[in-house]
This record gives C-alpha cells, structure tokens and sequence, in this order.
C-alpha cells in the first residue's frame, strides 16, 4: 500500500532526513532520540557525546563527562507566526571548564558567540534566535568534598532555520558542542583549549 504524505508531513521528513545525513564531527558519537511529546505535531530529536578515544558501538555519550548535547528540530504550521516559520530548531550543550576558564567574567559572552559563528560558517540561514549562555561554579562539600571545586559552560538556544539547509544546522550544533569540550575548531577559531593553552603560555 502506498502512502502518500501531506505537504506539512512530506516537508518534516525531507528536514528530518537531512538531519539525519549531517556530517558531524568525528569527536562525537551523535544517536537519534525520543522527541519530546506535545511541543509540536512533529519533532525529531538527537543526543550527542564527546568521545575521548574510541567508543564502544553500544556505548551511551548522552552524558558524556567531556561535553554533551542535544538537537530537537520542531515543526508546527500553526507557530509560523510567532516563529517566523514553520520550523523552529532548539539546541542544548554543556560542557566542563578549567575553573580559571570558569571564572573568567566574558566566558558566556564568548560561548554564545561561537554559536552564531558556528552557524554562519556552515551557512545555516535563520531568524529569531535566542537562548542563554550560562557558567556555574560549585564547591563539594560533605561527602562530595573530594571533588573540590568546579565550572561548567551552558547553552540553551533556539532559531528558526530558513530555506532548506537543515543539515548545516546540525553540523554546526556539532561545531559548538566539540567548541565548548575545549577541542579546536575545524576552521581555525579559538576554541577554549587554545585560551587554556594562551593562558599557560603556550600559545
């Protein structure tokens, strides 16, 4: 029997394949996910891990300890308006910092701006993008007191993508999630390995 899709459904599974054909980086074990109920009529989700050496296949980097994330790509008509479009891209990623990275004062101002670079690199056209960039410091106490102090970077972000370049949205979600694990970027930006390095004096 064959089944023919409306032109909404027929548009959501042509995005969605090419979220799936993304090149992602070769430092994350990316895996498709259940997308969240309810937000909109179709959405399709991934997770994403940095890897530190090679995974095991079967092996789950959702909550990879070097640098995590996940990508949900949102498709609701009837939010065009507020969205600017029909679709409407969210990303999450987080990642641990050196505390002398942590507690640097312009260290979110820097990790939202690799975002938008991210995205301009891969050429991903969009509007309406917001989000927050938020650092966290934390001291273990009690039973947690061997962990001492530490730091985290994170992003939660949304925009509307335009055209039909869905997978330069993911890549550069990619870009940003191995930016903010420290490793350096495809194209030469600093990424906070070089600032970790710059700050050691080995520039």
């Amino acid at each position: 029997m064959t089944t023919h899709l409306r032109g909404d459904d027929a548009a959501f599974e042509a995005a969605a394949a090419q979220l799936r054909g993304a090149r992602f980086r070769s430092e994350l074990q990316v895996r498709e996910i259940p997308a969240p109920e309810r937000i909109a009529p179709r959405s399709v989700a991934f997770s994403a891990g940095v890897v530190q050496g090679r995974a095991r296949p079967d092996e789950d980097q959702g909550d990879s300890p070097y640098g995590a994330g996940r990508l949900i790509l949102l498709d609701d008509p009837a939010s065009a308006t507020e969205w600017g479009g029909p679709f409407r891209i969210v990303c999450f990623a987080q990642a641990p910092l050196e505390m002398e990275i942590g507690v640097d004062p312009f260290i979110a101002d820097v990790a939202w701006s690799w975002l938008i670079d991210a995205l301009d690199s891969r050429g991903a056209k969009y509007t309406f993008a917001s989000g927050t960039a938020t650092k966290t410091l934390s001291t273990g106490f009690g039973t947690l007191e061997e962990q001492g102090d530490a730091a985290q970077i994170e992003i939660r972000a949304s925009w509307t993508p335009l055209g039909d370049g869905f997978a330069a949205h993911a890549e550069a979600w990619s870009e940003l999630l191995c930016l903010l694990a420290g490793l350096p970027h495809q194209e030469g930006v600093a990424s906070l390995g070089t600032r970790r390095a710059r700050r050691g004096g080995r520039a």
